[in-house]
This record gives C-alpha cells, sequence and structure tokens, in this order.
C-alpha cells in the first residue's frame, strides 16, 4: 500500500510562514487508527484525508492526538492540492465532513473557505483559564468548542506565554485569544493542548468564531485580520450568515514554490520513503542509493587489508 502526501502552507504565500498541514489524498477509507498514526508521524497541527466523489468529496481530520471535527488550514490546503494536483478542474470543491458541507472557491491563485459561523455566547472565564493564561481578559464567550477571551491591546497579545499543562485541563478544544490589531482590524492567537496542539499557527476554524465577534463589534461585514504566532498569517474574512476566510495557499518545498510537492510513501511495516518530486525531474529513492553504498562498500576496504598483508610479508622476509 502506498499512500502519497503533500505538505501546504497555509494562510501565507511566504515560504514557512502560514499554518503548514499534510494532506493525504485517498482511493477509499482507510483504518481510522492507520490515519491517526500517520498523523501522529507527521507531527504536524493538521493533516487531510480526503477520498474523492463524482460530485463531492469526503474529508477528515487528524491532529497528532485526536480526530476533530473542523479545520480550517487542513481544508484549504485539500483543495489546493485537488486543485493543483489532483486533476480537479472545476472552480468549487466542495467536501463533506463532519460538520456538514464546505466548500472552498478558486478565483486565480486566490481560495475563499466558506464555513458556517459560529456564534458565541458571554460566559465568566473559568479561573484555571485565566490562570493559565497568566492574564485577564476583559470579555469571555463560548462557542461551541472554543472559548473567547477579548484583550485590549494586541501587545497583550503577542506578550502571552500559557502554562500550557495548566490549559490542558481547561475542556474546550482550543482557546481562542483576541484584541484590535494595530495594523488590522483584529488580532488573535490559538491554543490547544488538549487535542496535542500547544499553538496553532494560523487556525481557519477559529475565525469562524472570531468573524461574527468583531464584525459586529466594528459594524463591518469585511474585516482583515493576523494571527500573531511565530509563523503569522493574514487573513481576510466576511460575514453574511457564513464566515468566509479569503487566502492563498502555496506548497512548501526547498528552493521551488510551484508545481511541486513532497511525497512521502506509506508501507504497512511503518517505514517510509520520502523523496521530493519536480516537474521532469527523477530522483532515485534513498533505498536505492543504500543499495549502491553496499555494493561499493566491501572493494573500497579490500585495498587496505591486502597491503597491511603485504607489509607483514615483507617484513618477515627480512626477519
Amino acid at each position: 500500500m502506498r499512500l502519497h502526501m503533500y505538505q501546504v502552507d497555509a494562510f501565507t504565500d511566504k515560504l514557512f510562514h502560514g499554518n503548514p498541514a499534510a494532506v493525504c489524498p485517498l482511493d477509499r477509507w482507510i483504518p481510522a487508527e492507520l490515519m491517526q498514526k500517520i498523523a501522529m508521524e507527521n507531527n504536524l497541527a493538521e493533516t487531510a484525508f480526503y477520498v474523492p466523489g463524482p460530485e463531492r468529496h469526503e474529508i477528515r481530520w487528524f491532529t497528532p492526538a485526536v480526530e476533530v471535527d473542523l479545520c480550517g488550514h487542513a481544508t484549504l490546503a485539500s483543495a489546493f492540492v485537488l486543485f493543483n494536483f489532483g486533476g480537479f478542474q472545476g472552480s468549487v470543491a466542495e467536501f463533506d465532513s463532519r460538520s456538514g458541507l464546505l466548500s472552498v472557491r478558486r478565483d486565480g491563485d486566490l481560495l475563499t473557505l466558506d464555513f458556517p459561523a459560529d456564534s458565541p455566547s458571554a460566559v465568566d472565564a473559568p479561573e484555571l483559564l485565566v490562570r493559565a493564561l497568566g492574564a485577564q481578559p476583559l470579555e469571555a464567550y463560548k462557542g461551541k468548542t472554543d472559548y473567547l477571551l477579548v484583550f485590549g491591546e494586541q501587545r497583550e497579545i503577542e506578550a502571552m506565554t500559557p502554562d500550557f499543562g495548566s490549559l490542558a485541563k481547561v475542556h474546550a478544544r482550543g482557546i481562542i485569544v483576541t484584541a484590535p490589531g494595530k495594523e488590522v482590524d483584529f488580532v488573535s492567537r490559538f491554543f490547544a493542548p488538549e487535542v496535542g496542539v500547544s499553538e496553532d499557527p494560523v487556525t481557519g476554524s477559529a475565525h469562524t468564531t472570531l468573524t461574527p465577534y468583531w464584525s459586529k463589534r466594528l459594524v463591518k461585514t469585511n474585516l482583515t485580520a493576523m494571527q500573531l504566532s511565530k509563523r503569522p498569517g493574514m487573513a481576510l474574512v466576511q460575514t453574511c450568515g457564513r464566515s468566509r476566510q479569503n487566502q492563498r495557499a502555496r506548497p512548501r518545498l526547498p528552493g521551488r514554490l510551484d508545481r511541486s510537492g513532497v511525497s512521502r510513501i506509506f508501507r504497512p511495516s511503518g517505514m517510509t520513503d520520502t523523496r521530493f518530486k519536480h516537474p521532469g525531474e527523477i530522483v532515485p529513492r534513498r533505498s536505492e542509493g543504500l543499495r549502491r553504498s553496499k555494493r561499493h562498500t566491501p572493494r573500497r576496504r579490500a585495498a587496505p587489508a591486502a597491503h597491511h598483508r603485504t607489509e607483514r610479508r615483507r617484513h618477515e622476509h627480512r626477519r
């Protein structure tokens, strides 16, 4: 069994920015246990698996620890793979998921996610959550799966250093912290230690909660956003009953950004063989290189051994 996999940086047009996701196209579903092991091996925030259909595609997402109900950046990455490597000719890719129907529209190199909006309700921030963040929010809300904590200034979001051990004890998929931005409408960060991700670089699903809040507060339907992780990413969001996120995505590869992919071949034994694939370029597998090395090794070692025996015989003759 061979499963090809791509790694795509979503929510960015720069190399080594945005949120990396692994995407694994399948012909048919494989056991969930195997998908979880592959996600754990990848050790990225999310690995997406999809099975193409005649009209819609089925999609599932796994963190290194658990399967999740919704993931924006891995959906964006999956659509990118479909459009650029999967032979999909349409302008809208539709996915059936645990969270219902999701769609990604292609307009040139701009991809638009159309996700259901999640309007949070006001709550009292749990004391454990406040202690774990080391900061007191001005407002606290709870959406379907995440807490949303609002602060006064961008610098508070930038300076935050959570206690992830304590934060993992808070019963929520994720913790969103947000504030007005200096150069954008709002900034945010996303922590999700309970599902195995201390901090997610750029979180598409978090913006389904952020967008309704900031749209109502700023009385705007189109907003600009930035997620302030070590791999920052920008988002253009729009609310219209559903939360739309417009973003670019580029595959991450050393030296190339266009029409290239990383292919990992997973074998049932658990061994992997990774190689870079570029258009028109054939790269030998690592295993072939190892076999060549083994064939040459005995010949390189034979000469010094023969030379040693010759010198010994000469010494004995002189005695």
